[in-house]
């Protein structure tokens, strides 16, 4: 579930690098950017290149953010843990319990 989680993010976000670069590239020529008032050193192939991972990463936390924000409570809070394996004080260390499923194995939880 989690490599399709992970999915879930970075295809999305992979395309809508690929809209935004297209986009500023198409309106904003690399050799006219300046960082502190030099121009920047880089070549223009490597202006796109870093455009480009850059709108990857903001569009990947945004993605990420979204999951992160549409788990449900007891997605969040399970112990992954095995009964057998869950440490002294776990509230779920007794497979069975009624109650409390998804709490987590943190204690005071």
């Amino acid at each position: 579930m989690r490599s399709r989680r992970l999915m879930w993010i970075a295809w999305p976000a992979f395309l809508a690098a690929c809209l935004l670069e297209m986009a500023v590239f198409a309106l904003v020529d690399p050799q006219d950017l300046h960082w502190g008032g030099q121009p920047l050193a880089l070549s223009r192939q490597g202006i796109y290149t870093l455009g480009f991972f850059v709108f990857w990463a903001v569009a990947a936390v945004s993605g990420a953010l979204t999951t992160l924000l549409s788990l449900s409570p007891f997605e969040l809070n399970r112990c992954p843990l095995e009964p057998a394996a869950r440490p002294d004080g776990c509230p779920r260390q007794v497979a069975g319990q009624a109650g409390g499923e998804g709490l987590s194995c943190r204690t005071g939880n």
